[in-house]
């Protein structure tokens, strides 16, 4: 969610840090701001609004060669300038940028205000500030004051400070939230994002958790909250410095559809075995008869990510013939789950980032459970944390919807579940031909993103509704679930996702002539069953969009789309990509921010 930016070094702090910035507008924000440390001084400026405003009130040039920068997606109280990040503490000497959320914030207020501290904000954040620059004020020592403080503190966050006493110093924490050193030519930087350190250099440190930084231009020194050293060398990192280039598409959003034949090529090199028909996997860490030794498959993660997983799911007990299924992440370690030994754990978060599904991880973990990632960020949270599991390889996605990362997710479960599924009662022939399936995949989605203005027609026929149905069974609800979402997360459509059979049970009483319906249709056994419905939608005088496979209805429809059939392990990816240009393109009719939904972000670092 939001962006944490940071800089300590001889070169002017203010064009970095908005540089920084500027890469992580993808997360989602609603204000933003910097804090410039000069001799004596910090000077503190806040914008609500997009970079563009900020970039407005700064002064034109500032000689600060240390500072923090900072943009909020609002928790604690509204989006405004007052708001804003950075924070101060009551003298204005100590800056403190916080992504996360405090859980203890209105006790900690209470304590101090009874203390005589005046606050000016509404939010968590200025809570932190305050408490630092009261244990700042006991010996001088930035770091100390952090570690005394944070004690107190619950809940989540990513923090970087600095005050005016101590120049050429920034302290930084993590607790659930990332924070990632930078570590350049006698200059450091700092950030909650490693794309924001790209251009300046390969070279990082993560921070773990319950873990604090002193960062001045030719040295870092980490420690946990209890002042013991903690050793650690920097990591080489792999990321395209060009991560805010949209190229030659008009958003993120069309670039990344664009790039799903190239993104599911890449995820496949070098994991498919034609000679066994299976598949291979270098980064599982399980050998073979310790797959063969779970019982059951559960997969958690979180909007998209969740839908991704509960497909998923199904495709891995189709190919391997073992039970599967997918839960939220968020309501999973709420429940006090039953941890089984004989379950093998996947977390599906396209960030790596996202904590509720890190809260799951570590839940798991605790209690002795198995479990993988499947994320698309190398050395993210979620990466870290689980050791081992499967990357995406799919690229930066920049747009806060996900569209190439979900395609990739599904074709990571469909080679997972034939290599679980060879090595279970899958047949060499049936394993042939999912491998056949999987390698005309890219070829064939290429052909559908070739079809985009067939797509954009239909979607402008039904951009001015403001509600919408989307149907199907079996994989075909999970379609309609993403398709649901997508539309409603960029359009602002009311949008809401049913199994086809359950129209009947309630939903259908909304049907009228003002909510079509988008309906899901693979060439399967259902065909029937699906045709059915369409039939009591019509009835109605819905409207009706088929998203459907070529032959798979001869009813009447208002809209047709009809998409190849490869396997039906494969399958779902093809039907998925008219529903990702529909939700684009009604968006555009509507005139909605594509890239960067109204309330949304990228990256949700908080719960």
């Amino acid at each position: 969610m939001c962006g944490i930016v940071g800089y300590v070094g001889s070169r002017a702090a203010m064009p970095i840090l908005m540089a920084g910035l500027g890469q992580l507008e993808y997360r989602g924000y609603d204000s933003a701001g910097v804090a410039l440390q000069r001799k004596g001084a910090i000077d503190v400026i806040k914008a609500c609004g997009r970079l563009s405003a900020l970039q407005a009130a700064l002064p034109k040039r500032s000689s600060a060669t240390t500072g923090i920068g900072h943009t909020r997606w609002a928790t604690h109280g509204e989006p405004n300038e007052r708001n804003a990040h950075p924070h101060t503490d009551a003298a204005g000497k100590l800056a403190l940028v916080h992504n996360g959320i405090v859980e203890n914030a209105a006790e900690l207020r209470r304590h101090l205000e009874g203390k005589g501290v005046t606050f000016r904000s509404e939010t968590d954040s200025e809570v932190l500030a305050a408490l630092i620059s009261g244990e700042f004020e006991r010996d001088g020592d930035l770091l100390a004051a952090t570690q005394r403080a944070l004690v107190r503190v619950v809940g989540t966050y990513g923090i970087a400070l600095m005050h005016e006493d101590l120049p050429g110093e920034i302290v930084a924490a993590r607790n659930g939230s990332p924070v990632i050193v930078g570590v350049g030519d006698h200059e450091m930087f700092l950030a909650s994002d490693a794309a924001a350190l790209a251009p300046y250099t390969r070279q990082v440190v993560y921070l773990e958790d319950g873990e604090v930084v002193r960062l001045k231009a030719r040295s870092y020194e980490v420690q946990d909250f209890h002042a013991i050293v903690a050793e650690r060398a920097p990591a080489t990192i792999d990321i395209e410095a060009t991560l805010a280039s949209s190229g030659e598409h008009a958003h993120f959003t069309l670039k990344e559809m664009h790039e799903q034949p190239q993104t599911l090529a890449r995820l496949m090199s070098g994991r498919l075995d034609e000679r066994f028909s299976t598949a291979h996997f270098g980064g599982l860490n399980l050998s073979a008869k310790e797959l063969m030794g779970f019982k059951r498959i559960k997969l958690l993660g979180c909007g998209s990510a969740l839908i991704s997983a509960d497909i998923g799911a199904r495709t891995i007990e189709r190919l391997a013939r073992i039970p599967a299924d997918a839960e939220s992440a968020a309501e999973f370690r709420y429940r006090n789950p039953i941890i089984d030994p004989d379950t093998l754990y996947f977390a599906v978060s396209q960030s790596g980032e996202t904590y509720d599904t890190l809260a799951a991880v570590q839940e798991v973990q605790r209690k002795g459970g198995t479990v993988l990632g499947v994320v698309n960020v190398v050395g993210s949270s979620i990466a870290r944390q689980c050791g081992a599991g499967i990357y995406l390889h799919a690229g930066p996605e920049v747009a806060v919807v996900s569209t190439k990362t979900f395609a990739s997710t599904l074709a990571a479960f469909t080679l997972f579940a034939l290599y679980l599924g060879r090595m279970r009662d899958l047949s060499p022939a049936e394993g042939a031909r999912v491998i056949a399936a999987l390698q005309a995949l890219p070829e064939h989605v290429q052909r559908l993103v070739d079809r985009a203005d067939e797509f954009e027609a239909v979607a402008k026929r039904y951009a001015g509704y403001d509600r919408a149905y989307f149907v199907g069974r079996g994989e075909g609800f999970g379609l309609a679930r993403e398709g649901a979402l997508k539309l409603k997360e960029i359009s602002y459509i009311h949008a809401e996702a049913y199994p086809a059979s359950e129209l009947k049970h309630g939903p259908l009483a909304l049907i009228d002539p003002q909510t079509p319906t988008f309906a899901i249709v693979p060439k399967d056994d259902l065909v029937a069953k699906n045709a059915s419905t369409i039939a009591e939608i019509r009835t109605r005088k819905g409207p009706v969009v088929a998203i459907c496979h070529e032959g798979a209805l001869d009813e009447t429809v208002e809209d047709r789309i009809e998409v190849p059939a490869l396997h039906p392990a494969v399958d779902p990816i093809l039907l998925l990509i008219p529903l990702q240009f529909i939700a684009y393109h009604a968006a555009l009719a509507r005139g909605c921010d594509v890239d960067k939904p109204r309330n949304l972000a990228k990256s949700v670092t908080v719960e």
